[in-house]
């Protein structure tokens, strides 16, 4: 039997889907068409390579910020459930989960059962957001990729104190044209270390326990992961497709739903 658990994301949409307990595909798109119309494009993706259609799939379970405009899906779960769930499987003593999406800052506490105990988000502020790194990366004149090794570099820390982006770009553009100039890898070094802090203070009020788990897109920025794991003092563990673990959780929930189901 196939199962889907589906993460519709501010900017992407990932599915993961499971034959029986085991992970048959995967797949992500970048797309502005409305939820239900990504939905079946992300599972078309999917299971091209398979003998598979949709209407193979038994359960499917829904996350993310466009969860409820989703109507082909049988349940709609929210996020922290899902991290909790997708890292567990991946990495079962792990007990906090911190996810950096394009918008959307999440982190989640986890039970020794694979079980969300609580969780806190950042969903107003960009400054702990993906988005908020590609206005530094743009404002700096360089990929993200890039910028993301360029901190690597750095041989100190210029001072970004404002965790508004607006006032923080205002920062930015000040070591920029000082005289002498912020050295450039420095600037980013210092960008990282902002947004660590803002990060790194959502997971202290919630809680840092056990292993914890770097997951969302951001993951992939090495130059963010080293200033968070300073920040925290602590080695963080990141899956190798840190955007999929929403998505992954999703599926064992429909997994669990779809075997019940009469």
């Amino acid at each position: 039997m196939l199962f889907a658990g589906l993460d519709m994301g501010s900017l992407t949409t990932k599915v993961v889907i499971m034959e029986d307990n085991e992970v048959l595909s995967w797949n992500m798109i970048n797309s502005a068409e409305e939820g239900e119309l990504r939905a079946r494009k992300v599972i078309a993706a999917a299971l091209e390579d398979t003998d598979f259609r949709l209407e193979d799939i038994v359960y499917i379970v829904v996350t993310g910020a466009g969860r409820k405009s989703i109507s082909l899906a049988h349940k709609q779960r929210a996020p922290g459930s899902c991290f909790a769930r997708g890292i567990n499987r991946l990495f079962p003593t792990v007990r906090t989960v911190i996810d950096v999406g394009a918008e959307t800052c999440t982190v989640v506490r986890i039970n020794e059962r694979g079980a969300a105990d609580d969780s806190i988000g950042n969903e107003r502020c960009a400054s702990g957001t993906g988005v908020f790194l590609e206005t530094m990366a743009k404002l700096m004149q360089m990929p993200l990729e890039e910028m993301a090794r360029a901190s690597l570099l750095a041989e100190g820390k210029a001072e970004i104190s404002n965790m508004c982006t607006i006032f923080a770009e205002q920062e930015v553009i000040s070591h920029v044209h000082r005289d002498p100039p912020t050295p450039k890898n420095d600037i980013i070094a210092g960008i990282h270390a902002s947004m660590a802090t803002q990060v790194g203070g959502l997971a202290k009020r919630i809680g840092i326990a056990g292993d914890v788990a770097f997951t969302g897109g951001v993951a992939r920025n090495i130059g963010f992961a080293r200033a968070l794991e300073e920040h925290l003092g602590i080695r963080l563990t990141i899956p190798d497709e840190p955007e999929l673990v929403a998505a992954l959780g999703a599926a064992c929930i429909a997994r669990e739903e779809g075997v019940r189901k009469p």
